[in-house]
């Protein structure tokens, strides 16, 4: 009866969906349901919008993440206690699954450089849990915001410059338009023409040069299209550092495409265009933004909570400090009927979408006569885990590029270790965007990796490659200074590193 007088009743109580979990796929979900007259109900059994999609203040960030160190160690010892839990004798007429929560945050590490006072207030602070997200202007994520409306509930900027790191330790701009590529100081005439040509067979292919249409040389065939992309770009003669810029700046390669025998996902050629296609189509999309890629102003915590707002204003019902206890289900056809809320109320709907966080025993399939208790006990998860991504958060003062606060860095494979196998790519964001303090900055630093040992080891590559390359461009910058002038060799104040989960789950409520 306490749980009653804690968490609000519900009304009504059968849904055409649910979802559990404010991420952006599950907002993004609810949105477009409830934009087509579904009548859903969301919940969250968090306190805040976003779930793993979050941004925090300082304080909350780092809060968190040690809460997620206290869920990890506590997750194995509770598993069995719940799986002899779930269906316990209560007078219903469902069969209850019990759900189970798992840690998608593990080695998690927090150091700070910095007095209390350097970081204050930690208010200003917005920080993504699960950044860098920038967003491609024509991505299809924007067009489902201007579509759903949802971007009538946020602001973006655009991000100022990207760069790649050369094989030299140096950053060279990545051009992003037919000026760039003349203006840039660091492509030689025969690189200029070699880019410029290869960009205009595929506007070409993709019909956005109308006098080049005609030509049929000018179309990839299918047989290219089919091979390996990097395979395809040594075809056009293009020089390896041309390849670099194209593969990890621009179609934003993760793997190292030059060795196949350890590449997880070698990109085709349609895939890779199609990416460059879209990058073209970005530039210069938006009158306020002037290159490819967008970020969202107080970080982006605010895409799924501008989803959440679009999906209210269309009558969806939401409901945070809800946690769910179990799964409803029916118990002659063993389909999925409702969940039991922490309140003990029971609600139904005729679909059901969870957060990735959420674990679902495999419910029992076979005969009525079976144990359901065995059942469940025996019963596998259908999850996946797509890999693993390592993280890194800091905060800085001084900005690693001169003059430009908000920056994209791409470190190509084995550009920073001989055994790094996938790109690193750092985000670097100033208040201007309002996710830190005046004269602060803060960088993401994210990597794919199978290893928690050689995915840290990475980004620290990256993260002291990043600041060596500051001091060298400082020092030359200082020399054209008057004396008065001071320039800033960034510090490292405060970072977090841990590694994230990638999961895929997917289970079935009936047979």
């Amino acid at each position: 009866m306490a749980d009653e007088f804690l968490f609000p009743s519900i009304d009504p109580t059968h849904f055409e969906l649910t979802v559990v979990g404010t991420g952006l796929p599950e907002s993004i979900i609810a949105a477009s349901s409830s934009s087509i007259g579904k009548t859903v109900l969301h919940l969250d059994p968090n306190s805040f919008y976003g779930a793993h999609y979050s941004s925090f203040s300082l304080h909350d960030f780092t809060s968190f993440l040690q809460s997620q160190q206290q869920q990890e160690q506590k997750q194995l010892t509770k598993e069995e206690e719940e799986v002899r839990d779930s269906n316990s004798s209560r007078d219903t007429n469902f069969i209850e699954i019990e759900l189970k929560h798992q840690c998608l945050y593990s080695d998690i590490e927090i150091t700070s450089n910095a007095s209390s006072e350097d970081l204050e207030p930690s208010r200003k602070f917005s920080l993504d849990l699960s950044g860098p997200r920038v967003l491609f202007c024509a991505d299809s994520v924007v067009n489902l915001m201007l579509k759903s409306g949802a971007n009538h509930h946020v602001e973006f900027k655009s991000i100022d410059a990207s760069f790649i790191y050369g094989e030299d330790g140096k950053l060279f701009t990545v051009p992003d338009s037919r000026s760039a590529i003349f203006k840039d100081r660091s492509l030689g005439l025969l690189e200029k023409n070699q880019l410029m040509r290869f960009f205009k067979l595929v506007q070409a292919h993709f019909g956005l040069n109308e006098s080049m249409l005609q030509q049929e040389k000018n179309r990839i065939s299918d047989e290219d299209l089919e091979s390996p992309f990097v395979e395809f770009l040594t075809k056009q003669m293009l020089p390896s550092k041309i390849k670099a810029i194209i593969l990890y700046a621009i179609a934003m390669v993760d793997y190292d495409q030059e060795s196949p025998e350890q590449c997880k996902n070698l990109v085709k050629t349609k895939d890779g265009i199609a990416t460059l296609a879209l990058y073209h189509s970005s530039v210069g999309r938006f009158t306020n933004a002037l290159g490819a890629l967008i970020y969202p102003i107080y970080g982006q915590g605010e895409l799924p909570q501008a989803f959440c707002r679009a999906a209210a204003v269309k009558g969806a019902l939401y409901v945070l400090r809800m946690p769910v206890r179990s799964l409803l289900l029916d118990k002659e056809s063993r389909q999925y009927k409702g969940l039991r809320l922490a309140s003990g109320q029971e609600v139904f709907s005729d679909q059901l979408v969870m957060g990735p966080s959420f674990i679902v025993p495999a419910p029992p399939v076979l005969s009525p006569h079976t144990d359901l208790q065995q059942d469940i006990s025996q019963g596998s998860i259908l999850r996946e885990v797509n890999g693993h991504v390592a993280r890194a958060v800091c905060i800085m003062k001084g900005s690693i590029k001169s003059n430009v606060s908000n920056v994209l860095v791409v470190f190509p494979p084995r550009s920073l270790l001989p055994e790094q196998v996938t790109s690193v790519r750092v985000l670097q964001l100033g208040s201007n965007l309002s996710v830190c303090p005046a004269n602060l900055f803060v960088l993401y630093v994210s990597a794919l990796c199978d290893d928690a040992t050689k995915g840290k080891k990475s980004l620290h590559a990256a993260i002291n490659a990043l600041l060596k390359c500051s001091i060298s461009e400082n020092r030359e910058t200082s020399a054209h200074l008057p004396d008065e002038s001071e320039v800033v060799t960034p510090t490292l104040l405060w970072s977090a590193m841990y590694i994230q989960q990638l999961t895929k789950v997917s289970f079935r409520l009936s047979e």
